[in-house]
């Protein structure tokens, strides 16, 4: 194994075990979306065809939403804290004395938290399927890809709070004041779909917004719309940079 790798497969062995020791998080992001799912669908209306959404029921279009509130719960609740608390009790400061370098304690988070979202999102889909007979995604390469961008985007949304946040108290407080209106564009309370005129173009350019309506097209197996596309891609390249940007020790 090459000296370029070993630190970085060591950080992921470390952060990895650490955060078996402290599970608690994981309930979060790999089983509050889908009893969230579960309560919504408790709903009768909620599991019957909607001509307002065009034949749907509200339940296939809680699906993605929850998929995302999985990386969200992940990115701006569970990771930020975990790396401010390490910042505040100096953890960081041992880890600047090893080879390793502040990119790598990053890329471990980033692979350990969405190791739990991707749990979270096979259990949500699994549940929504069997238990509320909703459709796998119809064009599941596209779904996935959509995925994967929008989980990225949500763990660079949570490094750049980590690496600016100069303390856990700090972090909390940046990490809630994204968190709701993160979700509101997530559709947690209204799914981007039936958002009206200038307030659903708004939402759609926003990261989960845009990873919003992809997934749901993606979900019924259509094609996504490009703009919703280059609108995730684009931040998710553009916070990913600003994460590694302004990730350090100190």
């Amino acid at each position: 194994m090459s000296t370029a790798t070993s630190p970085a497969a060591a950080m992921l062995r470390t952060e990895g075990r650490l955060m078996l020791r402290e599970p608690g998080s994981m309930f979060w992001i790999v089983a509050f979306p889908t009893i969230l799912l579960c309560v919504l669908g408790a709903i009768p209306s909620f599991r019957e065809a909607s001509d307002d959404l065009g034949g749907i029921r509200v339940i296939d279009l809680y699906v993605p939403i929850v998929v995302l509130l999985s990386a969200i719960m992940a990115s701006l609740q569970s990771m930020p804290a975990v790396i401010s608390a390490y910042r505040e009790n100096q953890v960081l400061r041992r880890y600047a004395t090893t080879p390793a370098r502040p990119t790598q304690i990053l890329m471990a988070q980033w692979v350990i938290h969405g190791a739990g979202i991707l749990a979270g999102s096979i259990l949500a889909v699994t549940v929504g399927r069997l238990v509320y007979d909703v459709s796998l995604p119809g064009s599941p390469l596209t779904y996935l890809g959509i995925f994967v961008l929008a989980v990225l985007a949500n763990l660079s949304t949570g490094g750049l709070i980590a690496g600016l946040a100069p303390s856990t108290k700090a972090s909390a407080a940046i990490g809630t004041v994204v968190f709701f209106p993160t979700m509101f564009t997530a559709g947690v309370w209204l799914p981007v779909t039936v958002l009206p005129g200038l307030l659903g173009d708004i939402v759609a350019l926003t990261p989960n917004g845009a990873a919003a309506l992809a997934l749901d097209e993606a979900a019924a197996g259509r094609s996504p719309d490009l703009l919703h596309v280059l609108v995730l891609l684009a931040w998710t390249v553009g916070l990913g940079a600003l994460a590694a940007r302004y990730f350090r020790w100190e």
